[in-house]
């Protein structure tokens, strides 16, 4: 049975679980770096919020022998623990003043999100683009965002500048910079030690350490630790979540580099999460961050 026909059987066998006064439908989400899933999305009648359940997982135990009675079953229990969902009211959102304060940024890719930048507001930054989201908590959900599409800004009447000096001023007031030795960072996440071949790496993020790469637009402490070391600061982008920072002591070619990241980007990243495969400098006379091309 292929991803589609799977994807047929499992509707048919939720909608008879949920039986009348709920529709169950298929939907193809768009992702960071043009990566497209398909989830199960389960509405009652006047839900006006309900959790997208992903398919691909469910599909992949499938084809190792799981049933199709078992996958639904899975699903419906899924559904149920977010069930009080349903009672979020989303009409806040219509109220700028009610969300001015949850506007954050994130940088991405911007050739891989080409598709995702026709429909929201964003800056481009070297090979990257600036884009932005209203972060939440629920006690239903727990941690949650939204993506700001144009239609919000229509909504709230507010432009893409606007709403960019209200993410900045969030981001330092609420998601401050965090700048540690790798090996501290390690620490607190409990990743054994990688094989650092004696590089003096640093990671760069912010406090929550989530969409930390876009730390990169406000920090302070880049200009702080070039000025330890007394040269110019290579970045090597990790993931969406985080950079690498090395000083830029000339002992090893570029290339090296970008081999790095790329080896990183390959192993240990989710297709979803990689930022580039570019190198960027921090240039301690100019205060501020330029794209590595040759």
């Amino acid at each position: 049975m292929n991803f589609k026909e799977f994807t047929d059987r499992i509707i048919t066998l939720l909608q008879r679980k949920t039986g009348d006064g709920y529709t169950v439908t298929a939907t193809t989400i768009l992702k960071n770096n043009d990566i497209r899933l398909t989830g199960i999305v389960i509405m009652e009648e006047n839900d006006n919020v309900s959790p997208t359940i992903y398919l691909e997982e469910p599909y992949r135990q499938y084809l190792e022998g799981a049933s199709l009675q078992e996958i639904s079953e899975e699903i419906m229990e899924i559904y149920e623990m977010h069930i009080h969902n349903r009672k979020l009211n989303m009409d806040f959102f219509k109220d700028f003043s009610q969300v001015e304060d949850g506007i954050f940024h994130k940088v991405v890719n911007y050739e891989k999100n080409r598709k995702l930048l026709n429909d929201v507001p964003y800056f481009r930054w070297h090979d990257l683009a600036v884009i932005f989201y209203y972060g939440m908590e629920n006690a239903a959900f727990g941690r949650a965002s939204v993506m700001i599409h144009n239609s919000h800004l229509d909504m709230w009447g507010k432009s893409a500048e606007e709403v960019y000096r209200i993410a900045r001023r969030n981001m330092k007031r609420s998601m401050p910079e965090l700048l540690l030795p790798m090996q501290k960072m390690m620490e607190e996440l409990m990743i054994k030690r990688m094989n650092e071949d004696e590089l003096t790496l640093y990671v760069l993020t912010n406090r929550e350490k989530i969409f930390g790469a876009s730390a990169m637009l406000y920090s302070e402490k880049l200009k702080e630790l070039a000025d330890r070391f007394g040269c110019d600061l290579l970045i090597l982008p990790s993931s969406v979540h985080e950079v690498l920072i090395v000083p830029d002591d000339r002992k090893r070619e570029y290339d090296y580099y970008r081999w790095m990241v790329k080896e990183v980007n390959t192993t240990q990243v989710d297709p979803e999460e990689i930022l580039s495969y570019n190198l960027y400098r921090y240039d301690r006379k100019k205060e501020e961050i330029e794209e590595i091309t040759v």
